[in-house]
């Protein structure tokens, strides 16, 4: 067992906070990206789940750079608390892998480095990893239940289809991929939750007003509001 007791510079050395990459090539992959983590992190705020994106994932220890790494775009660990992660080191995380992966695809992604991705997360353990070009509306999945089980592939042929990790439905249509809640909802734009905090927050002012009124109202009328309750 290497020991984990290391000094903030030999833990950058050997662990690397970031590889140097971008964490999008294009807005429209960025967006893909922010909108997964958003509506992820809130389907999944009454568990206990981590979830992030681009955040360098090593599976192992090593004693010498290079560790082996790989940044998914999104990555779900259920079984380990949402909060700040330079990096996920699996050996401080209760050695618990990711479940689920994101890819959202660009044109720079060769066959090669998409052979090297699905290697790693089949050999470490992944049970859902799901791919989407969004340029072109071209998805695909490899799923399993076990992570000593082969993979059962999921292409646009069979959709709409729920995953069993998450729950979600993944649809393919003619604006592309969509994706719902188990009950239904479909993954929101982030922008759209500041303007549901917005309303809700409309809806408290007008409900308090109308109380102050009612208390009003009684106060008029010789009652205590206070007793009433």
């Amino acid at each position: 067992m290497i020991s984990t007791l290391l000094h903030p510079s030999q833990n950058q050395t050997l662990y690397p906070d970031s590889d140097g990459q971008p964490m999008a090539e294009n807005t429209l992959q960025y967006d893909w990206i922010v909108r997964l983590v958003t509506n992820l992190r809130r389907l999944l705020k009454n568990q206990t789940a981590f979830v992030a994106g681009d955040l360098l994932w090593y599976p192992m220890q090593v004693e010498t750079p290079p560790a082996p790494a790989q940044a998914p775009d999104v990555l779900v660990a259920l079984g380990r608390p949402p909060g700040y992660r330079g990096s996920y080191k699996q050996w401080e995380e209760d050695n618990i892998a990711p479940q689920v992966v994101f890819e959202i695809l660009s044109p720079s992604n060769t066959a090669k480095v998409m052979l090297a991705t699905h290697q790693f997360y089949s050999d470490l353990g992944v049970l859902e990893m799901f791919f989407y070009e969004p340029e072109i509306h071209d998805f695909w999945g490899l799923v399993r239940s076990e992570p000593t089980q082969d993979f059962k592939p999921i292409t646009p042929l069979q959709l709409p289809w729920t995953s069993p990790t998450l729950g979600t439905r993944f649809e393919l249509g003619a604006e592309g991929l969509t994706i719902f809640y188990p009950n239904g909802e479909r993954f929101k734009e982030p922008g759209e939750f500041a303007d549901e905090r917005d309303r809700a927050n409309q809806d408290r002012d007008r409900a308090n007003q109308e109380r102050d009124r009612a208390f009003a109202k009684l106060r008029e009328l010789g009652i205590d509001p206070q007793e009433l309750f």
